[in-house]
């Protein structure tokens, strides 16, 4: 932080930019942990000597559970709070200093700087000096109340809510409504004293005098109009905004076991549907609410000219209403049939896509095309229904609509006639012009109630996956110690989800840091289990999995996966670059250090070879990769944080011999310094391993080195022979049908 000198003066401090990010990420840290929370940096994921935003630092610490906001505050306001709570001040230069306190009648704050020890007493600062490097910028951090709002249930309570954070600008909004509603009231009533007056009586005067009062009206309704529409715009896009990031957020939140119970099509169509709710928020919503100010200020004068007819116009919005209100049960079930129709096509789209290489390569277009036909022809059906349906109420309110813009007039003129009413022409039109004007807010808070049912199932359906339990619930919570490698199960019994059979039963065993582990058994036998326990997917399961004596449920998940290395049999690799994707954990790191983990991986010799070296653009699907090629790319991803523990779950299966061999002559110095889990079918992968796990029906059968094991296991010797029984007899002949003179090369 910058120095404050003894006289006054402000030092000026000559930290590198790397010095400044350091102090301003230390207190922010420090706030955090004074609320118990301890944050992770590589949350952050800063390029070196980066200068984060206030609003990216907040949302750091939201992440981790607490309630953070960036706000610009004056010396006034900082130097009267109470407590001792730490705020962070965010000096121009990028270093940051801790609020810790204020003497208001002494007029001084009292900053500590992160970097002090604990023992050092708070630097008193008064005005002059904080101004000269402080604009007023600060990171205010407190304990969520009443639960985190990122995790709160999605619903209509939940976007109401959001509507509300926006009631600065829809204040705004209400003033200039308010206005404008006064404004349209004075052209009807400039029409009724043309009719009534200046025509009656040829005053030239009067229509010079309300030709001025119309163009001021018409000037202020211009600018008030524009700068309704510019707040409204802002409130869509922040409400759209905050919609996206929201749901994007929740979505990765989500545990794994979801995607996987549920088809990819039907979690994308569901989650689509929120784009009828922004729409709704921004658009049909917003409108309406600012209708109701033009009620508000114009029902009064349609009573004060004449109540009857003002009457006869509240009672056609009734009645439509009550029309809707009708039909909302049935439109209900209709527009639920639609959405399951939807999603079923949804679904077969999104595997058709994902899926298109088997479709070809089993030439099964016809049968696809079929399923989508009929998946479109349901779709079609249940919309013709719904859209059938809709059409009776629309058919029966058209009428009462008409009555409601054009027979008041008539009404009105029969009771002028008939002298009931003493309105007079000027004022029975100027009424016309108004009542057009209510009638529309009328009618569309009558059609909101529609528009509201078909959102609020669609909030339904987005609520069906965004509520579902997060895994990020505890961000904040648990330890982050530094790991060495150690792992051990201590009887882990574990099943998946609806499942009756354990995948794993009284599974015991341990290895010291840095040992290469191999896990082998038959298929089904519990292998993948073992690594999905461990990168904490599956945390429902009973005994105790633990990583250097601490037990896996007790430390930050996000901490615990970033802490891993995995490489999977089929790995996803993302459009960009080469490497982009070798260096997509850590995106501050240098081309040196992707050059470093291909070698590693044994990438680098086919890395150099590609058109652009590692420039070179990843397709989607990786189509121009061949499957050996992606995989060595994925062990130099696992390997750029050089993770102390290193799962590799059927890593080498899609490799072919050459690139295996490639890879497994590297394991030994992948393995130096970290611990290996290594799950694989090919036992000849593991010769090298200082121990082998055998798994038998989710049970441990034996643990040991390579040449023991082939000796005292028969489970694992089985294997070992299945696997290797073209070594036995190679002098022996393939039975042939073939003429001697061709099978023997005479």
């Amino acid at each position: 932080m910058p120095e404050m000198g003894p006289g006054g003066e402000t030092i000026g401090s000559a930290a590198s930019p790397s010095d400044t990010q350091e102090t301003l990420l230390l207190a922010v840290v420090a706030a955090a942990r004074h609320h118990g929370v301890v944050l992770d940096r590589e949350e952050l994921r800063l390029q070196p000597e980066e200068k984060p935003s206030p609003a990216r630092l907040a949302a750091w610490a939201r992440g981790a559970g607490l309630w953070a906001k960036a706000a610009r505050l004056s010396w006034r306001q900082i130097v009267r709070l109470k407590g001792t709570a730490p705020m962070v001040i965010l000096f121009n230069d990028g270093s940051a200093g801790l609020w810790v306190g204020a003497n208001a009648a002494r007029n001084v704050i009292f900053l500590r700087d992160p970097r002090a020890a604990a023992e050092d007493d708070p630097a008193p600062v008064d005005e002059f000096r904080l101004k000269r490097v402080w604009s007023g910028e600060v990171l205010l951090i407190r304990p969520e109340r009443g639960g985190n709002e990122e995790e709160a249930p999605f619903t209509l309570g939940w976007i109401a809510r959001v509507v509300l954070h926006e009631r600065g600008a829809l204040r705004d909004i209400s003033i200039a409504s308010i206005a404008l509603s006064f404004l349209t009231i004075i052209p009807p009533l400039l029409v009724m004293a043309v009719i009534d007056r200046v025509l009656q009586h040829h005053s030239f005067s009067t229509l010079a005098l309300i030709s001025v009062i119309l163009g001021v009206a018409v000037v202020w309704e211009t600018v008030l109009g524009y700068a309704r529409r510019e707040l409204t715009a802002v409130v869509g896009a922040r409400l759209d905004t905050r919609l996206n990031l929201h749901i994007f957020n929740r979505m990765l939140g989500l545990p794994l076991s979801y995607f996987e119970r549920n088809p990819a099509g039907q979690t994308i169509h569901r989650l689509s549907q929120i784009w009828k709710v922004r729409d709704f928020m921004t658009g049909k919503l917003l409108s309406t609410f600012l209708d109701g100010f033009t009620l508000l200020v114009l029902l009064p004068v349609l009573f004060y000219m004449s109540a009857p007819l003002a009457w006869m116009v509240l009672a056609g919005a009734v009645l439509i209403a009550i029309v809707i209100l009708i039909f909302l049960p049935p439109m209900r079930r209709v527009i639920a049939k639609v959405i399951q129709a939807e999603i079923e096509k949804s679904t077969v789209l999104v595997e058709s896509v994902h899926g298109v290489r088997t479709v070809k390569s089993l030439a099964i277009e016809p049968q696809q095309r079929d399923l989508w036909d009929l998946k479109v022809a349901n779709s079609a059906r249940y919309r013709l229904e719904a859209g059938r349906l809709g059409n009776w109420p629309n058919t029966i309110v058209t009428p009462i609509e008409r009555f409601i813009e054009r027979g008041v007039l008539l009404v009105g003129a029969y009771l002028v006639l008939t002298g009931a009413s003493s309105v007079q022409p000027g004022a029975l039109i100027a009424f016309m012009l108004l009542g057009v004007r209510v009638a529309a807010p009328l009618v569309g808070m009558a059609r909101l109630i529609e528009d509201l049912e078909e959102v609020r199932s669609s909030i339904g359906e987005v609520g069906m996956v965004l509520n579902q339990p997060s895994e990020m619930k505890t961000a904040g919570e648990g330890l982050r110690p530094r790991f060495s490698g150690a792992i051990s199960f201590e009887k882990v019994n574990f099943a998946y989800p609806g499942s009756k059979i354990r995948a794993l039963e009284d599974v015991s065993f341990s290895i010291p840091a840095g040992t290469m582990l191999g896990v082998v058994g038959k298929s089904g036998s519990g292998k993948s289990t073992i690594t999905r326990l461990l990168q904490g997917i599956n945390r429902e399961y009973e005994g105790y999995v633990k990583i250097d004596s601490v037990d896996l449920r007790e430390i930050n998940l996000s901490y615990l996966r970033r802490s891993f290395g995995v490489v999977m049999q089929d790995n996803f690799l993302f459009r960009g670059t080469v490497r982009e994707n070798i260096i997509a954990g850590r995106p501050g790191l240098t081309l040196e250090d992707a050059v470093r983990a291909a070698r590693l991986a044994g990438a680098e010799e086919f890395v150099e070879r590609l058109p652009q070296g590692y420039e070179t653009f990843i397709e989607e699907g990786s189509a121009n990769l061949s499957g050996g090629q992606r995989q060595r790319l994925a062990i130099a991803r696992a390997l750029i944080n050089d993770p102390r523990i290193l799962i590799l779950d059927e890593a080498t299966s899609a490799l072919d011999p050459e690139s295996e061999a490639l890879v497994n002559a590297n394991l030994l110095r992948i393995a130096r310094g970290r611990t290996m889990v290594i799950v694989s079918h090919r036992l000849s992968s593991l010769t090298e391993c200082d121990a082998i796990l055998v798994l038998e029906r989710g049970k441990v059968v034996d643990l040991g080195p390579h040449r023991d094991l082939v000796e005292r296991c028969a489970i694992y010797r089985q294997l070992w022979l299945q696997q290797n029984r073209h070594l036995e007899g190679q002098g022996s002949q393939r039975p042939t049908s073939m003429p001697p003179q061709i099978a023997t090369g005479e």
